[in-house]
């Protein structure tokens, strides 16, 4: 290998050596604020450059090759501007202080790398840096470094350039990559870490790890809590001799001593403790943790607070009689059922309440004969066709839940089911009769559904109405502005409207109404599509992906249909009820409107129609929009 090689490998190392540094005090570092956290990987980064610039390769007069560059590049690319200007300012003062003809040569570059590693943070600021910012990183540092040495290298020879510049690229390129997995990787596994932590001392509880010599390792707020620490971290290194008693610490130690030997776990251990004038009672569990090797190395114990739990035992106990003379008084079914399934107890309404299964449902039977009675009978409706012992066998392992159902029997009743599990392994099941809670929420969703409609629907024209039509259009632009999609509107309005009335009649003037919207939803047959009553006689046509073309050639073959329906209109130029229709089409590529602005584009174009005499189709764009601002008149519709 030559010399050149030796060195920059030498350099490659020091690389290594930095970023094994960092990642050694990387947990350290953490505990600052993020501002000073920054400012210490500049530091090192920079004391990395400097470490490589001593085992520089002089090119010529005053100028060195080495692999300052990854550093610099990875101190702006993982820890922003503030890292970048502690790590140049490290590295451009080494520099300054080596001297040499090349010195500013040297201070561009540093400032130039930084600047590259600075943008590519910027770059990616919004999103989690990953494998391929850190390869797009050592390419642009090695465009950079091209460019600068075919610049300020100018007087070098082609030899020098092939023996010492090409692999110092290589190798600064091969630096950051390297350098990148690395602050990767040590940010995965502090992520990793940071949620054990967290899920650790966090949980309900009282949740701890100690080493070899029981001493705290790690604690949640709850263990701090209760031996009245402000923070877990008080309690780190701590021992059991200086939170309890000395003959209780004795006996943990021993313990656990024990413990640590012979990899046996401690499990549920029960202790009565008097902690001020208060009895409590705690479970312990402590469990050996062991390394990669199978050598045990600390223990991990988990205490549970269970007073109120044997409170509440103590109490069931005692309940336990008057329970029973409660069910056979009260009004819903009740069932107990034990851990294997054995029906254990059940009241005389229970039984009723499955009158087709009764026979199955006694005292000693277990829950698999009373699922194979049901589907006998077939009692419930839900149940799959064919009904094999897999299902059976599925639906009472499905028993010991904590569950609320509701279940359709096939003589047309509804049974709620509320199941919960006791401390020791027992279901107990309550079962109601809903059938007129169920009757009365159909005929509530019934009639939801019909004032629903009733409040979407133009009762003139059965089209829906203005309201649903303002929903639609908000829903179908976010729509179109989400999938890059046309959205076409058309708005149209009855000529002369206003003289059919007097002519007519208000009677005939709604059947005209009528008459218009059954054409166009003649017109109009897309399920996506809306057709809605605007006001008055005014309708709306809402065409999700539709260009401007397509829309143009509804509304001709709108007005077509409704030329041909032959309304007469004495009142109307040209003799027959006739529609001026205005088009306007947000195209994909155009930016987001309100719903407002995409109405009164259309209004314009509608405008447009009926200045220009009536019966026909006009389309928005903006110069229309702009000649008649300045025109400023007023329509006559």
């Amino acid at each position: 290998m030559s010399t050149t090689w030796q060195i920059l490998t030498g350099n490659l190392a020091v690389v290594a050596l930095v970023m094994s540094v960092w990642a050694h005090f990387y947990y350290r570092f953490r505990n600052l604020s993020a501002l000073q956290s920054k400012v210490a990987f500049g530091l090192t980064m920079g004391l990395g450059a400097i470490a490589s610039m001593l085992l520089s390769i002089p090119v010529n007069s005053g100028a060195f090759i080495a692999l300052r560059s990854s550093l610099i590049a990875i101190s702006g690319l993982f820890g922003g501007p503030v890292a970048a200007i502690a790590t140049m300012a490290v590295a451009g003062g080494f520099r300054i202080y080596s001297g040499g003809a090349g010195t500013i040569n040297g201070i561009t570059g540093i400032l130039l790398i930084g600047a590259v590693g600075v943008a590519a943070h910027i770059i990616v600021q919004n999103r989690k840096i990953g494998i391929i910012d850190v390869v797009l990183l050592a390419a642009a540092v090695c465009v950079t470094l091209v460019g600068s040495t075919l610049v300020l290298l100018s007087s070098a020879d082609g030899q020098t350039l092939t023996s010492i510049v090409a692999p110092a690229l290589f190798l600064n390129s091969c630096a950051i990559i390297i350098s990148g997995l690395v602050l990767l990787q040590f940010e995965r596994i502090a992520l990793e870490r940071d949620l054990l932590t967290a899920a650790l001392t966090q949980t309900s509880d009282y949740h701890y790890v100690k080493n070899s010599q029981s001493q705290f390792v790690i604690v949640n707020r709850n263990v701090a809590e209760h031996h009245h620490f402000s923070s877990p971290a008080e309690m780190i290194g701590l021992t059991d001799f200086q939170l309890a008693t000395q003959r209780r610490a004795e006996i943990l130690f021993a313990e656990e001593q024990e413990l640590l030997r012979n990899g046996k776990p401690v499990i549920d251990k029960i202790e009565q403790l008097r902690e001020g004038e208060q009895e409590r009672c705690y479970s312990t569990s402590k469990f050996p943790l062991r390394d990669g090797k199978g050598e045990i190395i600390g223990l991990a114990g988990a205490t549970r607070d269970i007073t109120e739990q044997r409170r509440v035992e103590r109490e069931l106990t005692e309940s336990r009689n008057l329970l029973s003379h409660a069910m056979a008084g009260m009004s819903d079914g009740f069932a107990m059922f034990g851990p294997d399934g054995t029906l254990l107890f059940c009241n005389e309404q229970y039984r009723c309440l499955f009158p087709l299964s009764a026979p199955a449902r006694i005292p000693g039977a277990n829950i698999k004969d009373i699922l194979r009675k049901v589907a006998e009978t077939e009692e419930r409706r839900d149940l799959p066709k064919d009904v094999t012992d897999d299902w059976i066998d599925n639906a009472a392992a499905h028993l010991h839940q904590d569950k609320d159902e509701e279940i359709d029997l096939c003589d047309g009743r509804w049974l709620s089911l509320r199941t919960r599990l006791t401390t020791d392994g027992k279901a107990l099941v309550v079962v109601s009769d809903i059938t007129a809670m169920k009757q009365a929420e159909h005929s509530l969703r019934e009639l939801a559904e019909q004032m629903k409609s009733l409040a979407e629907t133009d009762a003139l024209t059965g089209i829906v109405n203005r309201r649903a039509f303002d929903q639609a259009i908000v829903i179908e632009l976010a729509r179109s502005a989400r999938n890059r999609t046309p959205l076409s509107l058309l708005l149209i309005d009855v000529d002369r409207f206003k003289a059919y009335n007097d002519t007519y009649g208000h009677v005939a003037g709604d059947e005209c109404l009528k008459a218009v919207s059954d054409c166009l939803r003649e017109v109009v047959k897309r399920r996506t599509d809306v057709v809605a009553r605007f006001g008055g006689e005014e309708f709306v046509v809402l065409l999700p992906e539709t260009d401007e073309g397509a829309a143009q050639a509804l509304a001709l073959k709108f007005l077509t249909g409704l030329r041909a329906l032959e309304i007469p209109h004495a009142g109307s130029e040209f003799r027959y009820v006739t529609a001026s229709v205005g088009v306007l089409t947000k195209q994909s590529s155009s930016s987001e409107l309100v719903s407002a602005e995409l109405i009164k584009r259309a209004d314009d174009a509608l405008y447009d129609a009926k200045r220009n005499g009536r019966n026909q189709i006009s389309t928005w764009s903006a110069q229309k929009c702009d000649g008649r601002r300045q025109k400023g008149s007023s329509r006559s519709r």
